[in-house]
Protein backbone atom coordinates (compact mmCIF):
# COMPACT_ATOMS: atom_id res chain seq x y z
CA UNK A 1 0.00 0.00 0.00
CA UNK A 2 1.38 3.22 -1.54
CA UNK A 3 0.34 6.88 -1.55
CA UNK A 4 1.55 9.38 -3.92
CA UNK A 5 1.05 12.84 -2.97
CA UNK A 6 1.69 15.85 -5.17
CA UNK A 7 0.78 19.36 -5.58
CA UNK A 8 2.16 22.58 -6.52
CA UNK A 9 0.93 24.39 -3.25
CA UNK A 10 2.84 24.07 0.30
CA UNK A 11 -0.27 24.42 2.27
CA UNK A 12 -1.91 21.75 -0.48
CA UNK A 13 1.19 19.29 -0.02
CA UNK A 14 0.43 19.70 4.08
CA UNK A 15 -2.94 18.35 3.60
CA UNK A 16 -2.35 15.57 1.21
CA UNK A 17 0.37 14.15 3.28
CA UNK A 18 -1.77 14.54 6.53
CA UNK A 19 -4.70 12.34 4.50
CA UNK A 20 -2.33 9.83 3.23
CA UNK A 21 -0.92 9.23 6.77
CA UNK A 22 -4.08 8.83 8.05
CA UNK A 23 -4.99 5.99 6.00
CA UNK A 24 -1.73 4.66 6.46
CA UNK A 25 -2.49 4.94 9.86
CA UNK A 26 -5.16 2.74 9.97
CA UNK A 27 -4.35 0.31 7.86
CA UNK A 28 -1.13 -0.20 10.49
CA UNK A 29 -3.58 -0.57 12.95
CA UNK A 30 -5.30 -3.49 11.25
CA UNK A 31 -2.12 -5.16 10.49
CA UNK A 32 0.14 -3.96 13.32
CA UNK A 33 3.11 -4.99 12.00
CA UNK A 34 4.64 -2.05 9.87
CA UNK A 35 5.19 1.82 11.05
CA UNK A 36 4.91 4.71 8.46
CA UNK A 37 7.26 5.38 5.68
CA UNK A 38 7.22 9.34 4.18
CA UNK A 39 9.59 9.79 1.57
CA UNK A 40 10.06 13.14 -0.18
CA UNK A 41 11.17 12.52 -4.14
CA UNK A 42 11.08 16.09 -5.09
CA UNK A 43 10.00 19.54 -3.97
CA UNK A 44 6.39 18.36 -4.14
CA UNK A 45 6.46 14.81 -4.73
CA UNK A 46 5.82 12.29 -2.07
CA UNK A 47 5.02 8.76 -0.78
CA UNK A 48 3.67 7.70 2.25
CA UNK A 49 3.75 3.79 2.91
CA UNK A 50 3.70 1.09 5.46
CA UNK A 51 7.28 -0.28 5.43
CA UNK A 52 8.66 -3.38 7.82
CA UNK A 53 11.97 -1.37 8.07
CA UNK A 54 10.02 0.95 10.43
CA UNK A 55 9.15 0.14 13.61
CA UNK A 56 5.16 -0.76 14.03
CA UNK A 57 3.83 2.90 16.00
CA UNK A 58 6.62 5.22 14.04
CA UNK A 59 6.47 7.56 11.57
CA UNK A 60 10.13 7.88 9.89
CA UNK A 61 10.96 10.65 7.12
CA UNK A 62 13.40 9.95 3.96
CA UNK A 63 14.15 12.65 1.93
CA UNK A 64 15.80 11.82 -1.57
CA UNK A 65 15.64 15.37 -3.40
Amino acid sequence: MMYHVTADEPHLIAERLDAAEEQARARALVEGKHGILVTRHGSNSFTVSLSPDVPYGTTRECDLA
